[in-house]
């Protein structure tokens, strides 16, 4: 028996495809084609992550301020790993969303749903 491991991520996220062009385009995750619905997107990696659409009445009632205030008392946060963590993170200040700089010195991301993530260097 395998020990307990972490099978994967998924966030809700209001309007799918901007948030699937977000985590494609900025952070360089690859959609699995195979596995895509019209409301979930799941990304190759290992573990994978997955965008899932709320539904739509539910979704009608949420307001997504611009730029998105950051959902800090979330009760997750997400790493991801990037080739370059300096130029992602000015490519994700370029489109007008905020950057977290923190007293310790790191920066965390805010995604255009509000969802604070982290981005550090490949091994």
């Amino acid at each position: 028996r395998l020990p307990m491991h972490l099978f994967g991520a998924m966030v809700f996220v209001k309007d799918l495809p901007r948030m699937t062009s977000f985590y494609s385009d900025v952070l360089g995750l690859r959609p699995i084609e195979e596995t895509r619905r019209p409301d979930c997107v799941e990304f190759h990696g290992n573990p994978p992550f997955s965008l899932h659409a709320i539904p739509a009445g539910i979704a009608a009632g949420i307001s997504i301020d611009s730029p998105p205030r950051a959902r800090e008392q979330s009760a997750t946060k997400l790493t991801f790993v990037v080739d370059d963590v300096e130029a992602t993170l000015a490519s994700i200040e370029g489109m007008g969303l905020p950057l977290l700089r923190r007293p310790w010195g790191g920066v965390e991301a805010i995604d255009p749903e509000g969802n604070v993530f982290a981005v550090r260097p490949g091994m």
